[in-house]
């Protein structure tokens, strides 16, 4: 994986969209203080466009960009849907092949 040592030692970036800045904030901020994600950045007012049961949405939500271990996504995973308020939420996550030496060694734990 990339550059950022043996698999499971990386970081990932999972995406995942809230319906509102209070759930997406009190969730972001159960998850890092659990220890399940370094960080989380909340980009509110993003408007999508989805099918769901057949009818066109759309709707304003909130994205979180979460910033996890690579091998934590299950454990992540788990914890984010005991919380999220959606039936079928959006938890996207993407392997960073390039970071910043400084930062991925404070968000693997040199926080």
């Amino acid at each position: 994986m990339g550059g950022n040592g043996h698999a499971g030692d990386g970081l990932m970036l999972v995406l995942c969209t809230f319906p509102d800045l209070e759930a997406a904030r009190r969730i972001g901020s159960a998850l890092v203080s659990g220890g399940l994600a370094a960080c989380v950045n909340l980009v509110p007012k993003v408007e999508s466009m989805y099918l769901w049961k057949g009818e066109m949405q759309t709707e304003n939500e909130v994205l979180a960009i979460f910033k996890i271990v690579a091998g934590g996504f299950a454990e992540f995973e788990q914890g984010l849907l005991g919380m999220h308020p959606y039936e079928v939420p959006e938890i996207l996550g993407i392997e960073a092949d390039a970071v910043n030496a400084g930062y991925l060694g404070w968000a693997l734990g040199g926080n």
